[in-house]
């Protein structure tokens, strides 16, 4: 497997609109080094994974016993942010309903299949649903890259602590331009 692909985490409005349930300031930090590596993926042909969390109106989730309601299907939070929308026959939406965008979904299925062999990632939050994503794609055998410049948190401390871990057990935290080449 030699294929490098695109996953691009919550890049929805909750996390970047104001007055959203999720949305922190410092999350706007991250959309243009988004945006350079969603072009650098689309000029390549890449494949590109939008993995979105996606809940069900009316009925009970087990993620509501730790937050509260959000990204439910139809509501105002839950669309891809404008302008990152998926494009072309190279690109998938994978909706998810816990942390990890791989976790009770098919995307490591789908990956094996395109040959895809190394995964970078990049969107929000660096301790939560990178993170789990992370050690998802870990634990289904693709190599791990994250651009530290595409990612960040409402709590700095555990982002760098995210970063960290990362990097030591998990896979590489990369410069964005290194990332920006491994998509070429």
């Amino acid at each position: 497997m030699t294929e490098t692909a695109l996953i691009l985490v919550d890049v929805t409005n909750s996390f970047f609109q104001e007055g959203m349930p999720n949305h922190y300031p410092a999350a706007a930090d991250v959309l243009e080094p988004i945006r350079q590596l969603l072009e650098a993926a689309r000029a390549s042909r890449r494949i590109v994974v939008h993995a979105v969390e996606r809940h069900y109106p009316g009925f009970d989730d087990y993620e509501w016993r730790k937050l509260p309601r959000h990204h439910l299907i139809g509501d105002p939070d839950q669309p891809i942010y404008p302008g990152f929308e998926p494009q072309g026959t190279r690109e998938i939406l994978i909706g998810k309903r816990r942390y990890s965008a791989f976790f009770a979904t098919d995307l490591a299925l789908f990956l094996h299949e395109q040959q895809v062999g190394r995964v970078v990632l990049a969107g929000v939050k660096t301790n939560v649903c990178i993170r789990a994503t992370a050690q998802d794609a870990f634990a289904n055998g693709f190599d791990v890259v994250v651009p530290r410049e595409a990612t960040n948190s409402n709590r700095p401390h555990l982002a760098a602590a995210s970063l960290e871990d990362i990097d030591r057990y998990i896979g590489a935290v990369v410069s964005l331009a290194l990332a920006l080449e491994m998509l070429k």
